[in-house]
């Protein structure tokens, strides 16, 4: 089966000792080559062949949970060494409505929504988390966020009260990252830290610091930041006020 892919969310870096030599290889042979780490408890690393749909159901869950646990744009589109959270955050459930009201997807049948610069209905109203100016826009392809520059160590807050539901490294391109999980069904991300200050599972307030700005697995010090509302990407610039 051709690889797939998932916006920016892919899997771990292959080590830099050979990253020259995979610029042109296949996803298969590059799988083949990294020697990756251990799984962490209550993850799944993605192999050749598997489905989102058959990963929930070997772990009894469903699409939709996997789907908001780990901030998937698709359900149809994850990559071979991925790795995937398959059981709820610390102190979260996963709610039955969202099982009961979303059939599980299927191999094959899941459409990729297009990713627009419009903005949902029902807004959340967030801060911003760092105090640079703004150095690259959203376009919907290949920046599915901003990113704002600055300084390392320079304070990143949380654009609004949450609950963390990822906090590491594991994720390739997005270098140390924390994901925070807000009401109607927002998640917003914080990539390229140079540390995490929290950890899975905790409750974080508006404005609270939760990294410090880095340049991890990029070529420069930035804070990429993502709004996603169902797994689908908006622009930031829509929801943060003017500075």
């Amino acid at each position: 089966m051709a690889p797939i892919r998932l916006a920016r969310l892919q899997w771990p870096r292959c080590p830099p000792r050979i990253a020259a030599l995979l610029l042109s290889a296949t996803l298969a042979a590059c799988a083949a080559s990294p020697a990756y780490g251990p799984v962490p408890a209550g993850h799944y690393r993605v192999t050749s062949g598997d489905t989102l749909y058959g990963i929930a159901r070997a772990n009894r869950a469903s699409t939709a949970d996997l789907v908001r646990w780990n901030g998937l744009a698709d359900p149809d589109k994850i990559e071979v060494g991925q790795v995937l959270r398959v059981v709820p955050p610390s102190g979260g459930n996963a709610p039955a409505t969202d099982s009961a009201a979303k059939p599980a997807a299927r191999p094959g049948t899941a459409r990729p929504s297009a990713p627009t610069p419009d903005t949902p209905a029902a807004r959340i109203a967030l801060d911003w988390p760092a105090s640079g100016q703004v150095i690259a826009g959203f376009n919907g392809s290949s920046n599915k966020g901003i990113d704002i520059g600055g300084n390392t160590g320079d304070p990143v807050t949380a654009a609004a009260p949450g609950k963390v539901v990822y906090a590491g490294h594991g994720l390739r391109g997005y270098g140390n990252l924390v994901m925070l999980q807000h009401t109607g069904g927002y998640l917003t991300a914080y990539a390229h830290n140079s540390r995490v200050l929290v950890t899975e599972g905790a409750q974080v307030s508006k404005g609270q610091r939760i990294a410090e700005m880095g340049s991890s697995d990029t070529d420069r010090v930035k804070l990429h930041f993502e709004v996603r509302q169902q797994g689908k990407p908006y622009d930031p610039m829509a929801f943060l006020p003017k500075k």
